[in-house]
């Protein structure tokens, strides 16, 4: 027995910051290929921080919001996390707690680091 077909939009495209299905692969195309996708670009020190709006849907179960957004982290252009969203609110929001995640774990390791240099410091006037 066939599985049910579920109408399913693939293409999409913004409308200022609203995701919307294209009608055609022609119409995706057209859009996708002067459109401005990006949603934010942060760098901390070497780390790249990029969300951007894919223009497909990345969520390829039959149930569930469609996945069009993504956040990469990249290290000397390497990725190392990624995450997908439904909506660009998501998306920001999703940006901004993996760039705090990451300030935060630097913050954290500069404090070790001055918690260990006091103890050479103290070892080297004894």
């Amino acid at each position: 027995m066939p599985l049910p077909q579920f109408p399913r939009h693939m293409h999409y495209k913004l409308d200022g910051r609203r995701a919307v299905p294209c009608e055609s692969i022609a119409e995706w195309g057209a859009w996708f290929s002067v459109a401005d996708r990006r949603v934010v670009e942060t760098w901390v020190d070497d780390v790249r921080i990029s969300t951007v709006f894919l223009g497909l849907d990345h969520n390829h179960g039959l149930s569930g919001d469609p996945l069009l957004f993504e956040t990469m982290v990249f290290v000397d252009g390497v990725t190392h996390q990624m995450r997908r969203y439904f909506i660009w609110e998501e998306a920001e929001a999703g940006h901004a707690e993996m760039t705090e995640l990451i300030r935060a774990e630097m913050q954290e390791a500069q404090v070790r680091a001055a918690q260990a240099w006091e103890q050479v410091r103290a070892r080297m006037k004894a």
